[in-house]
């Protein structure tokens, strides 16, 4: 039998939905849980736990909204996580995590083979949990590491903890997508993730929506997609102080790029998978951002929860 999901959002778990889980999971018969919201007790959470450890089939885990909750659970899924070998995406979007929590949970997921996507959005976070996730981002030429990185809306960060992710993401061989969105960024923060992404050969999209920017960074940034190649492929600068006309040079540029690159290589077949990835601070706006001369077009970010980001050109 080929792995299935389970996903419940918001809801109370019974005993018998979560002895279902365990047995699902135990039989490597589940490829995606999804636990989104859902409220359970201690017990049955490490119940869930222990199954997830040794579970080989398993490839997306959703425990966005408070399911992680206390520290005892973080201690327990970093445990589960130190033994499982499969999975490829973790998203903990809405957990009260902080520094300390992330500092419990950094060594298992620094040491996970598998994992590539990874959401930490509003998860109460500073300068302290920037230096543990930079060391998820390696150098080019060292070990693997995180390709889709999500830290939405953790305000605790500061411009240093931001400055130095700017410096993992551009020598980082990995990262392709970097959601920063509801972050208060401001220009000079903007200003070093442009050096980032002119520096980076392999980050594709960047989300910066409503992260306080004015048309000095969308200046920078249009002077960066205008004179350096990069790999960048979508910029989403919604909800920001930036003039329909930047954002619009900006969107015909990465456009000009993303046709010139079909144009070479031929289209690619793309596929739309389960989306993990909360909306910054659950439902606060859209993560797509729509060319203001064309609405009959819009970019949409996908996220596969296997690690693979696709762009898709829909007609709404």
């Amino acid at each position: 039998m080929l792995p299935s999901s389970i996903q419940i959002s918001g809801e109370p778990l019974s005993g018998a939905e979560v002895r279902d889980i365990c047995r699902g999971l135990r039989d490597n018969a589940v490829r995606l849980l999804s636990l989104r919201g859902c409220r359970l007790c201690d017990r049955d959470f490490g119940r869930i736990c222990r199954a997830l450890a040794g579970a080989t089939s398993l490839a997306q885990l959703n425990l966005n909204l408070g399911v992680v909750s206390s520290p005892s659970r973080i201690k327990q899924l970093a445990e589960a996580l130190r033994t499982n070998r499969s999975i490829q995406s973790l998203f903990l979007h809405g957990s009260p995590l902080t520094d300390a929590g992330l500092a419990l949970l950094n060594p298992a997921l620094a040491l996970h083979p598998a994992l590539v996507a990874l959401d930490l959005g509003d998860c109460m976070l500073g300068d302290e949990a920037i230096n543990l996730i930079c060391g998820l981002l390696p150098p080019d030429g060292a070990k693997s590491g995180l390709k889709e990185l999500t830290l939405s809306a953790n305000p605790g960060i500061t411009p240093k903890g931001w400055s130095r992710l700017a410096i993992a993401v551009a020598h980082s061989s990995q990262v392709r997508v970097l959601n920063l969105d509801y972050n208060p960024l401001g220009d000079h923060v903007a200003g070093m993730l442009a050096v980032a992404v002119a520096s980076s050969r392999t980050l594709e999209v960047l989300d910066l929506e409503g992260t306080g920017l004015t048309n000095q960074s969308a200046q920078t940034l249009l002077d960066m997609v205008e004179n350096y190649p990069t790999a960048l492929r979508s910029l989403v600068l919604a909800e920001n102080s930036i003039s329909p006309e930047l954002q619009q040079q900006i969107c015909d540029l990465l456009s000009e790029g993303e046709e010139e690159e079909e144009v070479a290589g031929g289209a690619g077949d793309t596929q739309e998978w389960e989306r993990g990835r909360e909306p910054a601070a659950h439902q606060r706006g859209s993560s797509s951002w729509m060319c203001p001369s064309d609405p009959s077009s819009q970019m949409v970010l996908m996220t596969s929860g296997l690690g693979d980001s696709l762009l898709a050109e829909t007609e709404m």
